[in-house]
């Protein structure tokens, strides 16, 4: 019987009882170990240094019960950022000279101390922004591996230093990536330890220094991974610790002159202001993922056992407040009736609740805002088509104390902007669809792109919905995950149209490169 810290959960773990015995045994050890640190108060760290801020503190609540304290933090001010982007500029030359190897044998530490704490880090992420035990593990397990992958893209390229054809015996030609200097990082909640390890990793390994925003719902997974990153070496002005309200702090950081790329995962329309605003003097990176409203099609062919519980799994992890979260469904009118049957079936059997239990699979959505965009979403489908399950706001017991709403399935019309609009709630809206034609004109209508799933017995169906379907991440049949479930180093995590900023996406063999600009150097011996 392997040892709880043994044990690997990803997204799409399926592993045995008595090995998972061990695991909740451990995870629940670990609950009552970050119990005890909450209500504190937490400073920014700017150069290795603690700074504090006058402004209204920053009080980060649970999802679960809005009652409990996850702790307090400070909000930057454009004095703050403009502080903590001039820590990283003084560091980013030593930084930048530090030897690739010396740089990945830093990150590489990180990713040892991750999976040391990663109970503790999975525990906080159930409490801080509602993940269940799976979900918040394999979010901490994924941060490891990124940091690992990421490292090894730079040993596979020796550092991306390439020796190049010569013109003329006398010269040694070379093209050599170097980092680009200072990244502002900025993170979401939904992964909050995963993204933020994927995004900043990368730019660390490259050579950039950077300053680090959390979302303000998860300041403390935050705080967690920069001493994390302290503790395994990374230099102080590397990596600086920023805690902000939204625009207030985070168009401070990015807009500020000596910032030279911005790495972003959110919602279209901030990524899309960065994007235009951000070069003015020179073009300098942006890299985005912007979200998704991620299609799964359902052909009269399919397993529709393997279809429900892949469509529910990849709609209800994390209440579909993923960016690859399944939202929309297309399935063929033959078999529309006996799919739903089957959705909803799985939709009932879900237990939720406070999702830091053993046997929670659903718990809240993260705040106040997102009830109510599910309100709004429900109340549109009630007018337009029919909620087959769900459709209300969670009351008694634990559901008085959090953000509880009810996982909602509802069958509307094609012509519905149920289908184009992402709410990042968990709101499922089904279609029904004469042909795989039908399915890939609705499927292809919206302006994201991130994740789709299909599930057919049709070789032929398969191949045309691999060649026609505008999306980077795409499934077929896959029953752990409709459109959920991508790993690094397994599924590169790329946005096409409106869901990504570069066509080359995390996890995937391309993204280290990005956070550095190519240059060639010629050295001519004569004689």
């Amino acid at each position: 019987m392997p040892k709880p810290e043994d044990i690997k959960i990803t997204y799409t773990t399926k592993a045995d009882p008595a090995v998972l015995d061990a695991f909740h045994a451990a995870y629940d050890n670990a609950l009552e170990a970050i119990r005890a640190e909450f209500g504190r108060e937490y400073p920014m760290m700017i150069g290795g240094e603690e700074v504090r801020s006058e402004s209204t503190p920053i009080v980060d609540v649970s999802p679960i019960d809005t009652t409990v304290t996850i702790g307090t933090f400070q909000a930057a001010t454009p004095a703050h950022v403009a502080q903590a982007v001039g820590a990283a500029r003084a560091a980013k030359r030593a930084w930048a000279s530090t030897p690739w190897q010396e740089r990945c044998a830093i990150l590489r530490r990180a990713a040892v101390l991750i999976r040391q704490h990663k109970f503790e880090l999975a525990a906080l992420m159930s409490l801080e922004v509602g993940k269940s035990r799976m979900e918040a593990m394999g979010d901490a397990e994924e941060s490891a591996d990124l940091i690992d992958y990421y490292c090894q893209q730079m040993a596979d390229h020796g550092g991306f230093i390439k020796a190049m054809n010569k013109i003329t015996p006398i010269e040694t030609n070379t093209s050599v990536l170097r980092p680009y200097g200072v990244f502002a990082c900025i993170a979401p909640f939904n992964f909050p330890l995963a993204l933020s390890c994927g995004m900043s990793s990368a730019a660390l390994i490259a050579g950039n220094t950077l300053v680090y925003k959390p979302a303000e719902d998860a300041c403390l997974t935050g705080w967690k991974l920069y001493q994390i990153y302290m503790q395994a070496g990374v230099p102080a002005g590397v990596f600086n610790f920023l805690t902000g309200v939204g625009e207030d702090m985070g168009d401070a950081l990015w807009k500020h002159p000596d910032v030279d790329g911005v790495v972003f995962t959110g919602s279209k329309n901030v990524g899309m202001r960065i994007f235009k605003g951000f070069s003015t003097r020179w073009v300098k990176p942006v890299l985005m993922e912007l979200g998704g409203k991620n299609p799964a099609v359902v052909m009269d062919t399919a397993d529709l056992d393997a279809a429900a519980e892949g469509v529910a799994r990849s709609a209800w992890g994390l209440q579909n407040q993923k960016c690859s979260a399944c939202s929309r469904v297309y399935v063929h009118k033959d078999v529309a009736d006996a799919f739903l049957d089957k959705l909803i079936a799985r939709t009932r059997a879900l237990n939720v609740g406070d999702p830091s239990e053993r046997d929670v699979n659903f718990g809240p959505v993260i705040n106040a805002q997102s009830v109510r965009k599910y309100e709004s979403a429900v109340a549109r489908a009630r007018a337009e088509g029919e909620v087959l399950i769900g459709g209300e706001g969670l009351r008694g017991g634990v559901f008085d104390k959090g953000h509880y709403v009810a996982p909602t399935v509802a069958r509307v019309p094609l012509t519905s902007s149920l289908f184009t609009e992402e709410f990042f709630a968990p709101f499922l809206a089904v279609g029904v669809v004469e042909s795989l034609d039908e399915a890939l004109r609705e499927a292809n209508k919206v302006e994201y792109g991130l994740t789709a799933g299909v599930f057919t017995g049709s070789a032929e169906e398969l191949e045309r919905f691999f060649n026609e379907i505008e999306a980077g991440v795409v499934y077929a049949n896959k029953r752990t995950g409709a459109t959920t479930g991508a790993w690094p180093g397994a599924q590169p995590f790329c946005g096409w149209k409106g869901s990504g900023g570069s066509g080359k996406g995390g996890c995937g063999p391309y993204y280290v490169a990005q956070f550095m600009r190519e240059q060639t150097r010629t050295v001519i011996v004569e004689g």
